[in-house]
């Protein structure tokens, strides 16, 4: 019997998951979206890092949560911090007893929000990284897939040894990947990845920003990032790794930042964070023009979901656990602090 899965969520993930998914044509794929109206039923996927491209068919897209979720075998949240909360209160109600739901990205509170809302029996798994890096070109319609990982590593919750391995083989057949399981879902909850990665970019960048201040250009984010950057990104994950030790976090499932970039130093992680060609476009988030200057949009996802629902949870735990961690702390305070303190 094909199994039904429900993908939450509107944006590049979700379309890229959905359609991913559905065109190998294993599961019946469904889309929780507020925004069904703009959605085709038919999928056009862009598959950059491949060279070809796919169509898949969705069995539905709506914005109604009971018909949407009642029948789903596993339901996957592919949506910002921001909405985790609100996501999870209103699918709770009509979740089967036996499906299992996750996150396509877990660093942003998951876990943590999902056993408060959810009942205590919901089993529940969460990607340590997403599976590939998607943009949306056409909302509803079209998106592209511009890398992927080599494999996918998840963590789970309330779940029998039984209940992991058909979720394991789920996974890999849904993403077409080997996949590793994690020992636990700090594992999967806590990164080095953009809650690190881009705020020690930003604060690099801005730190002395102030309003009035404007910058004559907006700087791609990775291929002009710079050894400052780099210096307070391993500085931080340095302190990160201390939170680790403390925690029961099997040693090297989150590889320091230098191993992981396969670099030694600032200059090496600068030298191939510049050189990754699926990060190659991506421009530093920035509003304005050229003509009255650029300034940090504070509006931009880099912010409003990597500080609050990403960073912030790893200050969280190292509070908890009594780890000092100053650097972490100022860069976390300042993205807080700005964000809050601006009229933008």
């Amino acid at each position: 019997m094909r199994k039904t899965i429900c993908i939450c969520g509107g944006g590049a993930l979700a379309h890229t998951s959905a359609g991913f998914i559905a065109s190998h044509g294993h599961y019946d794929v469904r889309v929780l979206t507020r925004h069904p109206e703009q959605w085709n039923n038919n999928q056009l996927i862009i598959d950059d890092e491949l060279g070809n491209q796919f169509v898949a068919r969705l069995s539905m897209v709506t914005s109604s949560s009971v018909d949407a979720i009642k029948g789903a075998d596993i339901v996957l949240l592919c949506v910002p911090g921001f909405a985790i909360n609100d996501i999870l209160k209103t699918i709770a109600p009509h979740l089967e007893p036996s499906a299992c739901v996750g996150s396509i990205v877990s660093s942003t509170g998951f876990f943590f929000l999902a056993q408060d809302v959810l009942p205590q029996s919901t089993k529940l798994f969460g990607f340590q990284r997403v599976p590939f890096i998607a943009r949306t070109k056409d909302y509803g319609r079209h998106a592209i897939i511009k890398g992927y990982k080599k494999q996918l590593f998840v963590a789970t919750h309330n779940m029998s040894v039984e209940s992991q391995k058909t979720l394991l083989t789920d996974v890999e057949l849904m993403f077409n990947m080997p996949v590793v399981l994690l020992k636990n879902f700090y594992e999967a909850s806590l990164t080095n990845s953009n809650p690190l990665l881009h705020t020690s970019r930003m604060y690099s960048m801005w730190k002395d920003w102030k309003e009035g201040i404007t910058y004559d250009k907006c700087p791609q984010f990775y291929t002009d990032w710079t050894i400052d950057a780099a210096s307070y990104y391993i500085t931080m994950d340095r302190e990160f790794q201390e939170i680790l030790k403390v925690l029961p976090v099997t040693p090297g499932t989150i590889p320091n930042v230098l191993d992981y970039y396969e670099s030694t130093d600032e200059e090496s992680l600068t030298r191939k964070l510049r050189s990754i060609n699926a990060f190659k476009g991506i421009m530093a988030p920035m509003t304005g023009n050229a003509v009255d200057g650029f300034i940090p949009d504070f509006k931009s996802r880099y912010f409003t979901e990597d500080f609050p629902f990403g960073l912030r949870w790893i200050v969280e735990v190292a509070r908890r656990m009594n780890i000092k961690t100053p650097v972490i702390d100022k860069v976390y305070d300042w993205g807080i602090k700005t964000m809050k303190g601006s009229s933008y």
